[in-house]
């Protein structure tokens, strides 16, 4: 899954709308944090976090 202009948002917008941007990534959204205008930090559930961590942890890479 590729992350689009959409789901990038700067760290001043996340700031502002912490909470609606939490919630809509514990529906399934990725958020991709920028600083500068560049890729910072990303924001994703932690069930899916989990879950990458245990798939590279096994040597299994997710299909793209």
């Amino acid at each position: 899954m590729g992350i689009s202009k959409h789901d990038a948002v700067s760290l001043a917008q996340v700031r502002a709308r912490f909470s609606e941007w939490v919630q809509e990534v514990k529906a399934g959204a990725e958020k991709i944090i920028t600083k500068g205008g560049e890729p910072y930090v990303a924001l994703i559930d932690a069930e899916r976090l989990d879950h990458c961590h245990r798939l590279a942890r096994d040597g299994i890479t997710e299909a793209t």
